[in-house]
């Protein structure tokens, strides 16, 4: 069976460094913002027919709608059958702002005074849900909740949907909410956070992350319905893996080698080889564990000359869920600027991963071509997509 070519036609953010592509890749080349990564000027009436409508939506699917709008905008009169278009948004937690805030309805003010709304906003497929309610979208309309996977591994599943043919367009991404006051507990006192709330991918002195929110959307097409409709092509996913460490709740697999396993499933799933990506946009969460083992797979892949190598959490934060579908975005928009983003916050080498290529201090001109995207989530789940630029064959 031919395998059918997946196009990106449009790309839509909403992030702690910017909402908007343009606001996004500004932010993506500043100075990070201090704290955690919460979005502060996010307008959610914008998105719905009235606030009625907005306060019934939790944070995280509101943010879906408003990069899917973008992404849909950038796309244009895409048509077709309603029934091949689907939606496929992945998310790690959900509407866990709306479950808070309701368990303390509860507690206080009694069941009789909990939303009805409750169980539809907490929902993990609440985000999927309302794009598909909103645009007519038809065709099937999933969730993937794999943690901090679950971006990139939704636009994996996406991906096959048209690969294979069941569909003929995908509005594909993740979005996440879950700045509480109960998660940040529970994430400091794991000891996954910064105790410094300093993001500084692969430095030494990395201490564990800086949460963050947002939401990235992508408008995947089958090739060539993408060009009968006269779209503008701006990038081709090429290839998709997913597979489990089998090891530990929270620890990577020692060495890395299930994301070792799974680049190069990634790679092979393009039609590639390690010697044709010429940059690797890197999980780099700013854990100590997590980015040693993500380097040592990455040395492991592509040897001691491999590709330049970025994170951009040392900007965004770790949005968790919604990480994989941001750095997607970030991909497609340095393939536009010709640039690759630095890894912000990176001071201090350390010698145990001094071999890879670590874009740092500023963006590193490039000319595009295939890019390999990591994300790595609690529970063992490893997903990497390859996206490339617009294809000229």
């Amino acid at each position: 069976m031919d395998r059918r070519r997946v196009a990106i036609t449009g790309i839509g953010v909403v992030s702690p460094c910017g909402i908007g592509t343009e606001a996004f890749w500004q932010g993506l080349l500043s100075a990070p913002p201090e704290g955690l990564r919460h979005i502060n000027d996010f307008d959610a009436e914008k998105y719905f027919a009235n606030p009625k409508e907005a306060r019934r939506t939790d944070r995280f699917a509101q943010f879906a709608l408003a990069a899917a709008e973008e992404a849909l905008a950038g796309a244009g009169d895409i048509g077709g059958d309603p029934a091949r278009k689907g939606v496929w948004v992945g998310t790690g937690i959900g509407g866990l702002t709306t479950l808070e805030s309701q368990v303390v309805v509860h507690e206080h003010k009694g069941p009789r005074r909990v939303s009805p709304f409750l169980v539809p906003m907490l929902m993990a497929n609440a985000a999927a849900a309302a794009i598909s309610m909103k645009y007519g979208f038809q065709g099937p309309c999933e969730n993937t909740c794999t943690a901090c996977a679950a971006g990139t591994q939704s636009l994996g599943n996406a991906y096959r949907m048209i690969q294979y043919g069941r569909c003929d367009v995908v509005i594909s991404g993740s979005s996440e909410a879950a700045m509480t006051p109960t998660s940040i507990a529970g994430f400091s006192n794991m000891t996954a956070m910064s105790g410094e709330c300093l993001s500084r991918p692969f430095d030494r002195d990395r201490d564990g992350f800086v949460l963050a929110e947002g939401s990235g959307i992508l408008v995947l097409e089958e090739l060539e319905f993408a060009r009968a409709r006269g779209a503008n092509i701006i990038g081709e996913l090429m290839g998709a893996a997913s597979n489990a460490d089998a090891h530990h709740i929270t620890a990577p697999a020692p060495g890395g080698v299930g994301a070792i396993a799974c680049m190069r499933l990634a790679i092979e799933d393009a039609g590639l080889t390690p010697g044709d990506i010429t940059h690797v946009n890197a999980h780099g969460t700013s854990t100590p564990l997590n980015d040693a083992a993500e380097a040592a797979a990455i040395m492991e892949v592509f040897g001691p000359n491999g590709p330049p190598v970025t994170s951009i959490k040392g900007v965004t934060g770790h949005s968790l869920g919604a990480a994989g579908a941001l750095e997607a975005v970030a991909i497609i928009l340095g393939m536009q600027k010709g640039l690759i983003p630095p890894t912000a916050g990176y001071v201090n080498v350390d010698p145990d991963m001094a071999p890879i290529d670590l874009v740092v201090g500023q963006a590193r001109p490039w000319t595009p071509g295939p890019v390999l995207s990591n994300s790595f989530g609690f529970g063992g789940h490893n997903g990497c997509v390859v996206i490339g630029p617009p294809p000229v064959d």
